[in-house]
């Protein structure tokens, strides 16, 4: 009687990734690892045989994950689907390997659950945009295409981490390491901005960052073509980040500019070097509002060492109005030069992997997916939505804005709030200081008093 195969044996052959001969190599190999030798009788168990298979290269952990479940489905088209990248709310990445090229690219997949007609069609407005640009500090397209319902957009891969994880792994960079990355971030929107091609969800989730320290601007699936895209169902709506969102595309989203990039690339910069979003917590809506209201702490507050060139920078790339930006990409290339000193390579470990095993590649049976939601930490991927209502109660971090000083240069710029007590002072602190001056003047008048009684007595005595 034929011995019955495992599921992840039958998923193995069956996906195309195992023959049966490395098939029956990894199970040899399985027993000889389990008993010192290939004993033939002994029972070899899915776990075991995924190890086996992995060490002898045949398969990759992800591969090995998805076959122990049954999954067979690893490829689309000429691409071997290889491991699992990232999910957000408008795509999921996989890393993959051209089978005949052996180039690994990253391949971003629109889920099945969010496959409509018009989403399709966002979906190839990213591709044709990303296509359209060639340059060192943004992500290249390789290849599109769909297998079926399933369709994809093929890029290069890069080797590291996203500026947000970054971030987090290593703590707020100094001002070289900032400057370094957001400087090529900067270079790869100019020329995207020459394109007539705006970008609208610049952050540090969409910065990645290679382990030499270079910078590629990622993730085109907001972006537009300035001044055209009428049938666009987008234009008319907020669309973006809430923590990095400018005030234009919160109060006339039809109208942004590349200053409105410039204002996005101004909060990641401040991101950067404060390991804080401009305006922690509170809901989509608050954030939205706060970004057209409120000035955010001062960057000191945070980072003590940052110089008020450095902070003067930030300042005026987050102008609320766009007329009082900072104008171009270049310029903030040129401006942050001078910091340049210091390239921000990438030295923390990878982030851990998440215990939940990784989604599989959709097919064309998937069953829909809850749809991302946003959350309030500045993780969501989008939103869209209107601001005409705020909520109230929010404890503000700055409602009014410093008065303007003149500069060097004769232009006006508004500035951070200064500090209160001291970089690290919380808001409390002002407060609590008051009140233990005023408790240590209550209890030292009277006792002065007294004493002073005292002395006279002595002294008429």
């Amino acid at each position: 009687m034929p011995e019955t195969k495992s599921v992840l044996q039958r998923s193995a052959v069956l996906s195309g990734l195992v023959t049966e001969e490395e098939l029956e190599h990894a199970i040899a190999n399985a027993r000889r690892s389990e008993t010192g030798v290939p004993a033939p009788r002994v029972e070899v168990t899915d776990d075991q045989l995924a190890r086996s298979l992995v060490t002898l290269g045949f398969v990759t952990n992800y591969q090995a994950e998805q076959l122990k479940s049954g999954r067979t489905k690893l490829r689309l088209g000429p691409y071997v689907i290889t491991d699992w990248i990232a999910q957000g709310g408008m795509g999921q990445v996989f890393k993959a390997e051209h089978q005949m090229m052996g180039r690994e690219v990253a391949i971003k997949v629109l889920p099945l659950s969010r496959s409509t007609p018009q989403a399709i069609a966002n979906f190839m407005r990213e591709i044709r945009a990303q296509a359209s640009l060639d340059h060192d500090n943004l992500v290249r397209a390789y290849d599109a295409g769909h297998e079926g319902n399933v369709h994809y957009l093929v890029t290069e891969f890069v080797d590291g981490t996203d500026l947000r994880r970054f971030v987090r792994n290593q703590g707020k960079l100094n001002m070289a390491q900032a400057a370094s990355i957001i400087m090529q971030a900067a270079r790869g929107l100019q020329s995207a901005h020459e394109k007539n091609l705006i970008h609208r969800d610049i952050k540090p989730g969409n910065i990645l960052v290679t382990h030499n320290g270079q910078a590629k601007v990622s993730d085109l699936g907001l972006a537009g073509f300035l001044g055209s895209d009428e049938d666009d169902p987008r234009k008319h709506k907020i669309v973006g980040t809430a923590d990095y969102i400018s005030p234009e595309q919160i109060k006339s989203p039809e109208s942004v500019t590349p200053r409105s990039d410039i204002y996005s690339l101004g909060c990641s910069l401040y991101y950067t070097i404060t390991g804080k979003v401009p305006f922690p917590g509170g809901t989509t809506r608050t954030k939205a509002r706060r970004h057209c209201e409120e000035t955010p702490w001062h960057p000191r507050r945070f980072n003590p060492e940052v110089s008020d060139d450095f902070v003067d920078l930030i300042a005026d790339m987050m102008e609320k109005s766009p007329e009082r930006r900072v104008a171009t990409a270049q310029e903030v290339v040129v401006r942050l030069e001078p910091w340049c000193t210091e390239t921000a390579y990438l030295t923390a470990p990878h982030s851990s992997r998440s215990p939940w095993m990784p989604p599989p590649l959709p097919t064309h049976s998937e069953e829909e997916e809850e749809e991302l939601q946003a959350t309030q930490d500045g993780s969501y991927d989008s939103f869209e939505g209107d601001t005409n209502q705020t909520s109230g109660g929010l404890n503000s971090q700055s409602t009014e804005l410093n008065s303007s000083e003149e500069t060097k240069t004769g232009r006006r710029k508004r500035r951070f709030p200064s500090l209160p007590f001291g970089p690290q002072a919380e808001p409390s602190d002002r407060n609590n200081t008051t009140t233990v001056v005023l408790v240590a003047l209550a209890i030292a008048i009277p006792i002065s008093m007294i004493i002073g009684f005292l002395i006279g007595q002595q002294i008429s005595s």
